[in-house]
C-alpha cells in the first residue's frame, strides 16, 4: 500500500492561477507514484473529459512567475520544458477516472478534502472579515489601530522580492 500525503502536504501544492485554486500536473503526478508523461499521456487520451474550467495549459510567463515565487531563483535545467497543466477541483476529481488505480483513489481522496480545508479556511477568513469590519463600527476611535492591526493580519501575504546578490 503507498503513501498517502497528508491534506497539509497537498494543500501547500494548490495555487491560484488566473483566480482559480488549481494543481499542477508534475505535483500530482508524484503524488499519484507517475511519471508526469505518463499522467499528461492519459490526459490527452481523454481530453473531452477536461474542458477548460477542469484543466489548463500554463502560459510561460504563469509558469516562470510560479516557480519564482515558490522556489526563488531558478536552476537551469532543473525545471520542464514543456508549460505544466494546471487542474482544478473538478479537473483532478476527473483524473481519478483517467488514472484508475488503488493509490489514485486514495490521493483523490485526499486532494478533495484539501481543497474543502482551503474553501473553509477562505470561508472562516471572510467571516472574521466581515465581523471586524462589524466591531470597527460599533466602537468609538480608540480601537482604531487595533482593528487596523487586525485587517492587516487578515491580508494574505505580499510577495517579496528573492533576497541575495543578483549577477548583471
Amino acid at each position: 500500500m503507498a503513501n498517502v500525503a497528508s491534506v497539509e502536504i497537498i494543500a501547500a501544492k494548490i495555487f491560484e492561477v488566473r483566480g482559480k485554486k488549481v494543481m499542477l500536473d508534475g505535483d500530482l503526478a508524484k503524488l499519484y507514484h507517475v511519471q508526469t508523461k505518463h499522467l499528461t499521456r492519459q490526459v490527452r487520451r481523454n481530453i473531452k473529459r477536461f474542458p477548460s474550467d477542469f484543466m489548463i495549459q500554463l502560459t510561460k510567463k504563469e509558469y516562470q512567475e510560479l516557480l519564482r515565487c515558490q522556489f526563488g531563483a531558478l536552476e537551469k535545467g532543473k525545471y520542464s520544458k514543456y508549460l505544466p497543466y494546471a487542474f482544478t477541483e473538478q479537473g483532478v476529481a476527473m483524473l481519478s477516472s483517467v488514472l484508475n488505480s488503488d493509490t489514485a483513489i486514495r490521493v483523490n481522496i485526499q486532494i478533495m478534502r484539501a481543497f474543502v480545508q482551503i474553501r473553509r479556511l477562505l470561508i472562516t477568513n471572510a467571516d472574521l472579515r466581515r465581523k471586524i469590519e462589524e466591531m470597527e463600527k460599533r466602537y468609538d476611535k480608540q480601537f482604531v489601530i487595533v482593528f487596523q492591526a487586525l485587517k492587516q493580519l487578515l491580508e494574505p501575504p505580499k510577495q517579496t522580492q528573492a533576497i541575495g546578490f543578483q549577477v548583471h
